[in-house]
């Protein structure tokens, strides 16, 4: 029994715990203890199995909705079973401490074979077939499932070395003191994606997996498009009371890139890098890969060209720039590859941008997409090493995105880096469904890029605005002077991306949360501030350069106050909605600013705004946020 199954059993246990309304009896850990082993006086005993080995069984819970006794929080409660008094065979104990949690209720019917209601069920395959029935009394069923003989030794434990980079939640800051607050842009998805996966597996994420910014803009909002403006995207705003603190502000910004037929794009030159090291034989991971791959041929023209390039314990190009109108051939090389071997990874991606320059396409789409678990272990290994190799790279013209797979030694701190560095994009694909939504239906937003280096700054009015702390996009942040600077590098946006950034805001006048400094009130007198026109609450600039480079440009945009009117309004559809998921990213971070809005305000604000939902993703984070609420991962 491997550390995962007995995670997933009690994460269910805690689940079906936390939705019983009936009072339930609670047991004492060596009455149920006892129960496991011993047969009524009137009972004949069990007979024991032949092997010697141990029985590995976990519990099975009273059918749902049927009351159970409430267990400790996931995942205190493996730590709790691990720590129950129990034999010392270590399988078995983990799950019969689990065991003591629940007790069968009073005048239960019978379940199974015994009469009290509670059925011990076996998780987990070995090869072999189901045992029979290992032992029956007070009204507890078990069941063991034997493999192999009933002589298999219990799986590894797999061990968990995920890596992410540190996440420092933004602080408040006072108007009079930071007026500006400087960022770059974030199209970044992965951190939703791998977030999800955690949750349908019950665990809690780890705090720096979350990444607010990328859970937001994990989904596509209503917003304005480009028409006449001569900028490549259209820039909206809108405030509207913050949902978890009535006495602040919501200031959401919007951006929404203008869109491109996929038949009108420009020719593409892609490499596809796959990782075929021994860490990405499981189902998960190489075969995954392969399968979101496919999806990505089937959309290829005849003027694409598609190279393919592995590493392992070497490197090797399995195929040289391929006619999309080849996808037979291009389809048999994927079908190809097999896992083995260590992960020279930096090598891959030294000869994976060769091939690119090799096949360079001048006004054309030339990326490189790496598919990997991120876990380099031969050539250069260091993680600021690999970002100077992708920065330096990507002066060639060539963009690097990043498509991260597996669990439990992934490395999704070098990959949103890497591609960071790389001017290109993270996503994390954990189902042939996300591989649909990131290679094909976002297939523009992957691959062609309208603008680059795009950069936002927010000055912050100090006579409408006291308090201000912006939502998301930590490991973004600029110098305000990076701003005017074209040699700083920012982020990119594809054809038809949709960015949010949002902001709460503490209007003066209310009750703030940083105290004015003791010996700054005649500096902030003394404050040079311009004239501007009345009713600005904020002042937006975002500058950005063309595919091609050159230099700069700008677009200004002011944020106007609300007005009674529009603050006894309710908000739109989208803006509630990214509040909820934006409340979401913040609970599984701990809610410091969030008081007292807990699970329940954010699955009301989120039902209530799921709008259209055209791919079903809203209903989806609806029932997510249900799992996690259900877990009680902030607890």
């Amino acid at each position: 029994m491997n550390i995962r199954i007995l995670c997933t059993l009690a994460a269910s246990l805690v689940a079906i715990a936390a939705c019983d309304k009936q009072p339930a009896r609670v047991g004492a850990p060596e009455e149920a203890h006892a129960s496991l082993h011993a047969a009524p006086a009137d009972q004949a005993p069990v007979a024991a199995a032949a092997s010697p080995q141990p029985e590995q069984v976990v519990v099975e819970a009273p059918p749902f909705p049927e009351a159970v006794a409430e267990a400790p929080p996931f995942p205190e409660a493996v730590a709790e079973a691990k720590a129950a008094d129990v034999p010392a065979e270590p399988q078995p104990a983990g799950i019969q401490a689990a065991a003591a949690k629940v007790a069968p209720r009073a005048q239960r019917p019978e379940s199974g074979n015994g009469a009290g209601g509670l059925s011990i069920l076996g998780y987990g395959s070995g090869g072999g077939g189901m045992g029979s029935v290992g032992g029956v009394g007070r009204g507890v069923t078990t069941k063991r499932f034997a493999g192999d003989g009933d002589m298999a030794a219990p799986p590894p434990v797999r061990e968990e070395r995920e890596q992410y980079g540190k996440v420092d939640e933004n602080p408040v800051r006072r108007v009079v003191e930071a007026p500006v607050s400087t960022f770059s842009i974030d199209v970044d998805t992965g951190s939703y994606a791998n977030v999800r996966r955690m949750i349908r597996e019950g665990r809690r994420p780890p705090m720096d997996a979350v990444r607010v910014e990328e859970l937001i803009n994990y989904f596509t909002y209503d917003y304005p498009v480009a028409r006449t403006s001569g900028h490549p995207f259209a820039v909206s705003t809108e405030v509207a009371p913050c949902p978890w603190n009535s006495q602040n502000l919501l200031v959401r910004i919007g951006l929404r890139a203008t869109d491109v037929d996929k038949a009108e794009l420009p020719p593409a030159n892609l490499v596809f890098l796959v990782d075929v090291s021994g860490s990405m034989q499981p189902d998960e991971r190489l075969p995954l890969l392969k399968k979101s791959l496919k999806l990505l041929v089937d959309q290829l023209r005849p003027q694409d060209r598609v190279a393919l390039v592995t590493y392992a314990s070497g490197t090797r190009v399995v195929l040289e720039p391929t006619s999309g109108a080849e996808k037979s051939k291009i389809l048999r090389a994927i079908d190809d590859l097999q896992a083995g071997g260590s992960t020279a990874g930096e090598a891959g991606i030294q000869l994976a941008y060769r091939m690119a320059q090799q096949g360079f396409i001048p006004g054309g789409i030339n990326r490189i997409l790496l598919g990997t678990d991120g876990d380099f272990n031969v050539g250069i290994t260091n993680f600021d090493d690999l970002k100077t190799l992708a920065a330096d790279k990507r002066k060639t013209g060539v963009s690097l995105t990043t498509l991260g797979f597996g669990v439990g030694n992934y490395n999704e701190h070098l990959m949103e880096q890497l591609a960071d560095a790389g001017d290109g994009s993270y996503a994390y694909i954990d189902t042939l469904n996300e591989g649909q939504k990131v290679l094909v239906d976002q297939m523009t937003q992957t691959l062609a890029v309208v603008a680059k280096d795009v950069k936002i700054q927010v000055e912050f009015n100090p006579a409408a605005v006291a308090e201000y702390r912006q939502i998301g996009y930590e490991n973004r942040a600029l110098k305000r002077e990076d701003f005017n600077n074209d040699k700083v590098d920012a982020g990119e946006v594809g054809a038809g991306t949709v960015v949010t950034a949002l902001y709460e805001v503490t209007p003066v006048g209310q009750p703030g949360t940083v105290d004015p400094l003791r010996y700054g009130s005649q500096r902030d007198r003394r404050l040079d501030v311009a004239p501007v026109e009345a009713g600005e609450l904020a002042f937006l600039r975002v500058r950005y350069k063309a595919p091609a480079g050159g230099a700069s440009q700008l677009l200004e945009v002011p944020i106007r106050q609300p007005t009674d009117r529009i603050q006894n309004r309710e908000a739109s559809a989208d803006m509630r909605f990214a509040a909820s998921v934006a409340a979401f990213g913040q609970l599984l971070r701990g809610g410091k600013y969030l008081g007292a809005f807990g699970w329940e305000q954010m699955l009301a604000l989120a039902s209530s705004s799921q709008g259209q939902d055209r791919f079903g993703y809203r209903g989806e984070f609806v029932q997510l946020t249900r799992l996690a609420r259900s877990l009680r991962l902030t607890e």
